[in-house]
């Protein structure tokens, strides 16, 4: 994601918030070590949203924060993206510690070094079954694949013209069950119809048909920050509104592909927003089932800022509005 302009000229007006640390850190980027301190609010609330658990994630690694991205590799285990390149790898234990972590950067197409906009990681896909990881980078307005070892640029393909903005492009993508792909922009070319996206028939990263262009209306929610496909077939979408208190609303709702056509224009319905005290900048999103039930995990991007955290938390999915298109 962009580095959120009106938010630091929020922190400009307003400067650190209270009970924030402004320290100068020692620049470490060898440190594996990785400590998730625990979130201290009700769980089972009320509301389609409930809250289960959560932490805030630290490291001495100067490299950790930036999340903008997140994956589900099996129970309870975790691979983040940041937007500077950043690859976490970890399991959360039953009482919360990280064990088998890895913090690394995403392999070079060239092997080379890299410039932030070389690695601006807004969302990521993974299949289960092959290993392979596919990366949206907004400021190359590309769709990478990497090799299950994640050392390896498989395969790379460039957006379709005309090119969205290098600040607002590709910032949310999902793997719909038939193995189309769907990837939004942040807020590319503000069209009156709303935000462009598309639909890719085959492997977003890999030459083929060009995708099917639409549109998105969020309604007021906010800018679309990170996609995860629904066991029903529709797809949550996670939505970034910002303000004064909080700085940061978080909207979740769900689009149904069946809507999707050629410039078509598509809208959501919500499902609730994460509470108050457990607000930050969520990027990152991904959808699990477990005995029965539906959860949602969502990363925060901190920015590298004292005053944000690096939060992952997890919400139960209850009393979802019925689906009469996307079983279809």
């Amino acid at each position: 994601m962009r580095r959120l302009l009106s938010a630091a000229a929020i922190f400009l007006i307003l400067g650190p918030l209270p009970g924030t640390e402004q320290r100068l850190r020692v620049m470490d980027r060898a440190s594996q070590r990785i400590e998730a301190r625990p979130l201290v609010y009700p769980a089972g609330q009320t509301g389609t949203l409930r809250f289960v658990r959560g932490w805030r994630l630290v490291s001495p690694n100067t490299m950790f924060g930036g999340f903008s991205a997140l994956a589900l590799t099996g129970p309870d285990r975790f691979q983040i993206a940041g937007d500077n390149g950043v690859l976490v790898r970890m399991t959360l234990t039953d009482e919360g510690h990280p064990r088998a972590a890895h913090i690394g950067t995403i392999a070079s197409p060239t092997g080379g070094g890299r410039y932030k906009s070389q690695s601006d990681v807004e969302s990521m896909l993974v299949d289960r079954q092959s290993g392979r990881t596919w990366l949206a980078l907004e400021g190359l307005n590309q769709v990478w694949r990497l090799d299950p070892t994640l050392t390896h640029v498989e395969s790379r393909r460039a957006l379709p013209e005309p090119a969205w903005p290098s600040n607002s492009g590709p910032e949310a993508m999902a793997r719909l069950d038939d193995g189309r792909t769907l990837i939004f922009s942040e807020d590319a070319h503000s069209d009156p119809r709303g935000r462009e996206a598309l639909l890719y028939t085959g492997d977003p990263a890999a030459p083929g048909p060009a995708p099917l262009r639409f549109f998105y209306d969020a309604e007021g929610k906010g800018l679309v920050s990170d996609a995860a496909p629904l066991p029903d077939g529709r797809v949550l979408l996670v939505h970034r509104r910002l303000g004064l208190s909080p700085i940061f609303t978080t909207i979740l709702a769900i689009v149904d592909p069946a809507d999707i056509a050629k410039d078509a224009v598509v809208r959501s319905v919500a499902i609730g927003q994460v509470p108050a005290p457990l607000a930050d900048n969520y990027e990152g999103a991904a959808v699990m089932r477990r005995d029965g039930h539906t959860f949602v995990w969502l990363v925060a991007d901190n920015n590298f800022n004292a005053w944000q955290r690096s939060l992952l938390v997890e919400f139960e999915l209850v009393d979802l509005p019925d689906s009469k298109k996307a079983a279809r």
